[in-house]
């Protein structure tokens, strides 16, 4: 299988609150939108990949469902979304893998790893 793109897709119990946290909240730009109405879709860039967030679900996504976000600078990340009153579910900590994770959640409880990896982390480096 050759696989030419991907993208998570993301079924929120409330459209309208999920669009606002990833567009609004965390900042993430949009790459396309399609159809019209509370469930129209919406999809953002994550880096390499996408997030589509689109229809309805009547309960919330698998609780096992988790996203990581790749960012520059975990507490930089950290003090900006605690501006905007996220709930920091863990703060930005080294984990013994040596990348600088912290946990959020969005609307539907679905949790975000967002993680730095630093100067000194082996996958800064090339043979």
């Amino acid at each position: 299988m050759h696989v030419l793109g991907s993208r998570i897709l993301l079924r929120p119990t409330d459209p309208e609150r999920s669009r606002a946290f990833y567009g609004d909240t965390l900042g993430l730009a949009v790459y396309r939108e399609f159809g019209t109405g509370p469930e129209r879709g919406t999809v953002y860039f994550l880096g390499g990949g996408f997030l589509e967030v689109s229809g309805r679900a009547e309960a919330p996504p698998a609780p096992g469902l988790r996203l990581w976000l790749q960012v520059a600078d975990v507490q930089a990340a950290y003090e900006e979304l605690r501006g905007h009153g996220i709930e920091v579910l863990r703060p930005p900590r080294r984990e013994a893998w040596g990348l600088i994770e912290m946990w959020i959640t969005d609307p539907d409880g679905v949790h975000i790893a967002v993680g730095e990896v630093p100067a000194d982390h082996p996958l800064r480096f090339r043979p």
